[in-house]
């Protein structure tokens, strides 16, 4: 079912509960205001759905997206320039914290905002072309979309600096090696493979998948002993008031379960 204009810079379309928000703004997806608001209109639609998953791809080969609209910081003042950095901020926090799930597909470049971007999701997925950085510093500027804050607890503090202080590319098998990207894929098949992921996840308890994700990042500002009572609370939560009762059922009859 489609949902979105197709002459819009992202598009969407469901297939049941898994959302996919294509971005397609040529020549590289650059995250200007047109694409972040048609980002922000495809986050309405999964909220519309209501989405278990989404797929956030690229329609452009090589690029999952470039980076910030450099064209437009050239052209504005400091107050635009810090509305347009609360803009992009506010749609991958956004993105970040929806109740569904994400898959980034990453086929080609995944730049500045563009990895930014592709980290705000829960899980990437990365074609074997593709190239990953925050080349910030050469323009004088550093990641304000969250990038240094994202990429460490991705891939520990030494490796965050070494990326972002010299700007460099990370190709795709590094990407992996580091944690920067979960799952590796020959080149042009990040997609499909995003789409066959988002099926595998909506098969699973979204609220148990909530709290997993709630409870790995309380592993990050907590001491263990507390991050382990955080853990007994959420797993004593789902229990109470999640879909265990039907998991464990299901289980016990040998049958799928019926998650909602």
């Amino acid at each position: 079912m489609t949902l979105s204009d197709n002459d819009s810079p992202v598009t969407w379309h469901a297939d049941g509960a898994v959302l996919e928000i294509m971005l397609n703004r040529p020549p590289a997806n650059a995250l200007g205001r047109a694409l972040i608001s048609g980002l922000n209109a495809g986050l309405d639609a999964a909220d519309a759905l209501p989405a278990k998953v989404i797929v956030v791809s690229s329609a452009l080969p090589g690029f999952f997206a470039a980076g910030a609209d450099i064209k437009h910081m050239a052209s504005v003042d400091a107050e635009l320039f810090a509305a347009y950095g609360d803009a992009v901020r506010a749609a991958l926090e956004r993105l970040a914290n929806h109740p569904a799930l994400s898959v980034a597909a990453v086929d080609g470049l995944a730049l500045g905002g563009g990895l930014e971007l592709a980290m705000a999701c829960s899980l990437r997925i990365a074609g074997s072309s593709a190239r990953l950085g925050l080349p910030e510093v050469k323009l004088g500027l550093i990641p304000g979309a969250g990038g240094t804050q994202r990429l460490p607890r991705l891939v520990g503090r030494g490796r965050a600096l070494d990326i972002m202080l010299t700007g460099r590319e990370v190709d795709a098998e590094e990407a992996l090696r580091i944690g920067l990207v979960d799952r590796l894929v020959p080149a042009g098949t990040a997609v499909d493979a995003a789409r066959e992921l988002a099926r595998e996840l909506r098969t699973c308890s979204l609220p148990a998948q909530r709290a997993v994700v709630r409870t790995v990042d309380a592993a990050y500002d907590r001491p263990l002993a507390e991050g382990l009572r955080y853990e007994a609370e959420q797993v004593n939560e789902v229990f109470e008031r999640g879909e265990a009762a039907e998991g464990i059922r299901a289980f016990l009859a040998k049958r799928a379960p019926e998650f909602v």
